[in-house]
């Protein structure tokens, strides 16, 4: 599942579009809200959650089997 960004609270700076390593906000234009062009890419690395600036812009929804080896920092 696709990272879920919250349009309120993002403020665009394309942060989350420069560190994911799987390119998954390909396309997203600087000062626009990022666009998940790849989910089916996402790796639920939480890079993107973990290096935003705004806590709470970004939050992953993790399939219910990675769920036995998830662990929120």
């Amino acid at each position: 599942m696709p990272p879920v960004i919250d349009k309120n609270k993002c403020i665009a700076c394309g942060t989350c579009a420069d560190v994911c390593p799987q390119d998954v906000f390909w396309g997203s234009e600087k000062k626009k809200t990022p666009v998940i062009s790849y989910p089916e890419e996402c790796w639920h690395c939480n890079s993107c959650v973990l290096d935003c600036p705004v806590a709470g812009a970004i939050r992953l929804r993790i399939p219910f089997p990675m769920f036995i080896s998830y662990s929120e920092q």
